[in-house]
């Protein structure tokens, strides 16, 4: 039984699709898509699922993760962005593998401005800052027993990019996060035999303690000891992967 209202309705055009928010919506979809995407071909890379100098096989990725192609090439050309992946011009996208050289380059530039971003966090940390390091520290913690270095690396990561966040400088933490993410392959490794965390996590808790007591010269040679003793664990861990 139609009522007035439908039958008014019936009368009328539907109103045409503005095709430009259309687009944005799809722009939008594809993009949150290709982030998805973009975080998971992360964690197989740093993970170890995809090895250095392995060729990204598009298509079985596509069909692994039930997705077209195209959001696999964005996830692929960002990540390449960050140096992550590299594009072989004619032949595809390659996990990259950094050199020894670089990786050292990298990891030394790394602890200079972790060391940087400690030191000023020291000197302007509010009570809030300091609990939201404290949790993360005791989260670590309580992993460490477990051994699991797939529970315990994300928390690791949270608790750099937290510094990196409240330091009060935005510019020198992108360069921080730019440098870490170069690393992430080695980061993970390093703590690979999980017989480590329990060092690695006393090494978070000396720069937290640091940045509570506001002893900016404490906290950068925490911060930088830190880094410089990753760079020590990821090459004992290379040595026993052979």
């Amino acid at each position: 039984m139609e009522t007035a209202i439908t039958t008014e309705l019936k009368g009328k055009k539907k109103p045409k699709a503005d095709s430009g928010k259309l687009e944005a919506i799809e722009f939008l979809r594809t993009r949150s898509l290709a982030n998805v995407i973009q975080a998971e071909v992360e964690r197989m890379i740093v993970e170890g699922e995809l090895t250095p100098n392995e060729r990204i096989n598009e298509n079985g990725l596509a069909q692994r993760l039930g997705v077209s192609r195209g959001p696999i090439r964005e996830a692929c050309s960002a990540l390449a962005a960050i140096g992550l992946i590299q594009i072989i011009p004619n032949r595809g996208f390659f996990v990259r593998e950094l050199s020894p050289q670089e990786a050292l380059e990298v990891s030394h530039a790394r602890a200079g401005v972790f060391a940087c971003m400690t030191m000023m966090l020291a000197e302007t940390a509010t009570a809030a800052d300091i609990a939201v390091l404290r949790a993360l520290v005791e989260r670590m913690e309580a992993i460490v027993p477990s051994k699991e270095v797939n529970k315990y690396f994300p928390v690791n990561l949270q608790f750099h990019s937290e510094i990196a966040r409240l330091c009060g400088n935005s510019r020198l933490g992108q360069i921080y996060q730019s440098l870490a993410r170069e690393l992430h392959i080695q980061r993970y490794r390093a703590l690979h035999s999980g017989e480590v965390l329990a060092i690695s996590n006393a090494e978070h808790r000396e720069i937290f303690e640091a940045i509570q007591a506001h002893d900016p010269a404490r906290a950068f040679a925490a911060g930088r000891n830190h880094v410089l003793n990753g760079i020590v664990r990821t090459r004992q861990a290379m040595a026993k992967r052979g």
